[in-house]
């Protein structure tokens, strides 16, 4: 008999572990547009993390510091955990190469840590950091230097032992050096990063996982997939609502397959953030991925990631 009471409370406790079994890996979204945080849309997905890129120079010019002020006055507003990720000086990438002017050189680690304490002392509440955004991309001066790259993680690996905040190592993207890349970081970065960053935008738009599980099983810890999504347009994809949606359940499900060490892997996904929310007004873009229409009506694609925004917000 007293088991029998018991019964309905085990069967209660039971069902109230699952959504909390099912939620290991935490979703946000990467935009640069603080209006997204006055979307009706957004708002009733109760998100709680922000990417935000911010050009490592973002203080030497007023039109950039007031953007970036801007955006982090309104992100914190919103009680967002922002993910705050350096990124090349604006205007020295123009599609196929990066300048190689004067003004685009690679700072020192001087210059690098002169403005990220700035930003530091402007926004002290900011508890995560990337060093640098797709170190093994073109469109950065730290392509093919992956001393420079580890160069940025230690002026900030630095600084987070007194501050208290989080550092990522390798945000990479998943290209062909990716490996190449990650080990030459590896074997120069102090200490032993345990967060790293990818964008795995080619096993998400081709339907593969390989890149994926290959980052997983290389670096320790934790792996964050800080810019992924299905795209809409982009070189090699003809512009497509509805395949962007159907790569975005293909993002989600890889999420869903690595959000625990399985066997061969050393880090598991932790946490994922859609870039971006708005997508572009015109066709002709280059680039488009975009969860909602420039006008904020939503796409195929916002509606997958609504569903499983409740799950792991």
């Amino acid at each position: 008999m007293a088991f029998r009471k018991m019964l309905p409370l085990l069967l209660l406790a039971t069902l109230v572990v699952v959504p909390t079994a099912e939620a290991k890996y935490r979703v946000g979204v990467s935009e640069q547009r603080a209006d997204m945080f006055d979307s009706a849309r957004w708002q009733s997905l109760k998100l709680k993390r922000t990417r935000y890129l911010v050009p490592w120079n973002w203080n030497k010019s007023a039109a950039q510091a007031a953007e970036t002020t801007a955006f982090m006055n309104r992100a914190r507003t919103a009680r967002q955990q922002v993910l705050v990720t350096f990124t090349a000086r604006r205007g020295c990438w123009n599609g196929r190469r990066y300048s190689r002017s004067r003004a685009c050189r690679a700072p020192s680690a001087k210059a690098y840590r002169a403005s990220f304490r700035a930003f530091d002392k402007a926004y002290p509440w900011v508890k995560t950091y990337s060093a640098w955004n797709e170190v093994n991309h073109a469109s950065q001066p730290t392509f093919k230097k992956p001393g420079l790259a580890v160069r940025y993680y230690n002026v900030l690996r630095k600084d987070a032992r007194k501050r208290k905040f989080k550092v990522m190592a390798a945000d990479i993207l998943d290209t062909s050096n990716m490996a190449r890349y990650l080990r030459s970081f590896m074997r120069k970065a102090k200490g032993k990063p345990r967060l790293w960053g990818l964008h795995n935008y080619q096993d998400v738009n081709r339907r593969t996982s390989a890149d994926t599980r290959l980052m997983l099983s290389m670096v320790p810890g934790e792996v964050w997939l800080t810019e992924t999504g299905g795209i809409v347009k982009f070189s090699g994809f003809r512009y497509s609502p509805s395949r962007a949606a159907k790569r975005t359940k293909w993002m989600l499900t890889l999420a869903n397959r690595y959000d625990s060490r399985k066997r061969g892997l050393r880090s598991k996904i932790t946490q994922l953030y859609v870039y971006r929310w708005f997508g572009e007004a015109s066709r002709a873009t280059r680039f488009d991925a975009g969860l909602v229409n420039a006008s904020g009506s939503p796409r195929p694609a916002y509606r997958v990631f609504a569903k499983a925004a409740k799950r792991h917000r």
